[in-house]
């Protein structure tokens, strides 16, 4: 059960230098006709993530971690698979390409580099974004109204929801 608890959780930095954010949540996959949940904690550098998916009773089932660019995910069965792309990674792993390339922008509220469609509210934060073959819709910010809380991600076939309980480390917003 330790070696288990060990697992579920990210690995500890040495002064969370160049760290651009830390956030929990709740994640809900839909692929096709299957579906699943669970938790998730990310950290996110301009050169390298870790992020762990764990089961809603906080088992580990995965963690994927990039250094440049060189991709690693671990499985909870001890199968570890490589890529020089998160995208690559996850099309040979799951099936479908998740895109992690632009997540990184799209869960803070802000459109990845290319071109996108914005729908903006009122107080001028995102309500939808299309880029890259997937519609972001943005259901509801934090109390502050600064960063989003939860996301719905949709690709033909895919959805993704995203339930953000915490952003540990605040990024730099950018317009």
């Amino acid at each position: 059960m330790l070696a288990l608890a060990a697992c579920a959780e990210l690995t500890p930095r040495q002064g969370g230098q160049g760290v651009e954010f830390e956030l929990t949540g709740r994640i809900a996959v839909r692929y096709g006709n299957e579906g699943s949940s669970g938790n998730i904690a990310w950290r996110h550098a301009s050169h390298d993530d870790e992020m762990l998916i764990t089961s809603p009773l906080g088992q580990g089932i995965a963690r994927i971690t990039r250094q440049g660019d060189a991709v690693t995910l671990r499985a909870s069965d001890g199968r570890v698979y490589h890529a020089h792309d998160a995208e690559t990674l996850t099309e040979k792993v799951l099936g479908f390409r998740v895109p992690l390339a632009g997540l990184a922008d799209w869960i803070r509220g802000r459109d990845a580099p290319g071109p996108a469609q914005q729908t903006r509210d009122a107080q001028g934060r995102l309500t939808r974004l299309v880029q890259d073959g997937w519609r972001i819709d943005y259901l509801a910010y934090a109390d502050d109204g600064a960063l989003p809380s939860r996301l719905r991600l949709t690709y033909p076939g895919i959805e993704l929801r995203l339930a953000i309980g915490e952003w540990q480390r605040l990024p730099e917003q950018r317009p």
